[in-house]
């Protein structure tokens, strides 16, 4: 056995059916696991042992564990939950019209934000007994977004393809609103270590890397590259990018797509680091804990080739070596 093989392990007692998110809590070992199968679980992933789950009345499409005694979590029919691991008490937050595709929550403002296949944006004062503070119009379905502590900026992508930023201190309309360099569906938007812009991944194998600053400047910095195109055959095949991790020490980033391929970039210097690995199927979420050595990567089909027999639902643990995944160091000049 190589040292790459010994150096990850799959959690016992995966999900029954399709892994939709993992998410570490922050200074901690525990995984957050959301599922087609309406629960959510969360294991210890040192003891590689299960220690808590919950239900929704249908599939779950999203969580995040910002806190040890906060976990958020939504689902198909858009239901948003809180639940506190500590006295295991669940909270129904409130509800969309549609499933609710993407969560995210603000440590800083302390403030929960919401997207739908309802076209909205909610956000939610959770420790109110009327949590709903706004509603935002989208006018189209929102398929993910991520939020910056850094520079307050809250990322939306939708179906039209079109990137909706706001400064969450003034949600009153959005700061921008843009078309995405990317002429395909937008699948993954997560924001930069540094606050300063967000990587887009899409399903015909790019991923953009964008800058909130418009000026020219900072706007001639952007850029987009080709990935997870394989040469199968003599032939490129394109394949959707479904999830983006960036590591929160060096700012690098993962990207896992429907190849089964997980890669290691250095978006500043443009460069591809390291392959970590050829899974059984699909990557559908990738997680770094917040010390930037243990990747968690949910292996689990979704659904590109419409249904069909596929690999069980798994999730890798991974320590990674930091010279994986270090940016690139150009060699000192002569």
């Amino acid at each position: 056995m190589t040292s790459e093989q010994q150096s990850y392990y799959e959690l016992r007692q995966p999900p029954s059916d399709g892994i939709s998110s993992v998410n570490f809590c922050p200074y901690s070992v525990n995984l957050l696991v959301t599922s087609w199968d309406n629960t959510v679980r969360c294991y210890d992933t040192q003891n590689n042992v299960q220690k808590w789950q919950y239900t929704h009345k249908g599939p779950v499409l999203d969580g995040c564990f910002p806190e040890k005694t906060k976990i958020y979590s939504s689902d198909i029919f858009g239901g948003i939950k809180q639940y506190d691991p500590v006295s295991g008490v669940e909270k129904e937050i409130g509800t969309h019209k549609k499933g609710v595709k993407s969560i995210v929550y603000n440590i800083t403002t302390q403030q929960l934000y919401s997207g739908s296949w309802d076209q909205h944006l909610k956000v939610w004062d959770t420790r109110s007994d009327t949590p709903e503070i706004s509603s935002h119009n989208l006018e189209s379905k929102v398929y993910t977004m991520d939020c910056s502590s850094i520079s307050n900026m809250l990322v939306v992508g939708t179906a039209d393809k079109y990137i909706t930023i706001f400064d969450i201190r003034k949600m009153d309309m959005p700061l921008q609103k843009r078309e995405s360099s990317i002429k395909y569906q937008t699948r993954c938007i997560r924001c930069f270590t540094d606050g300063k812009g967000y990587a887009l991944a899409s399903v015909e194998g790019r991923i953009a890397m964008e800058y909130f600053d418009p000026s020219p400047a900072a706007q001639s910095k952007k850029y987009a590259f080709k990935c997870h195109r394989p040469n199968e055959g003599g032939v490129d095949v394109v394949y959707p990018v479904n999830c983006i991790a960036f590591n929160p020490i060096y700012g690098t980033f993962a990207t896992g797509g429907c190849d089964k391929n997980v890669f290691f970039w250095d978006g500043a210097n443009r460069k591809r680091l390291h392959f970590l690995k050829t899974y059984p199927t699909s990557i559908s979420s990738m997680s770094f804990n917040s010390d930037g050595n243990i990747l968690a990567v949910a292996s689990s089909y979704t659904f590109e080739e419409g249904e069909k027999d596929h690999p069980p639902d798994q999730i890798f643990i991974h320590h990674i070596n930091e010279n994986k995944i270090k940016p690139f160091e150009k060699p000192p000049q002569k």
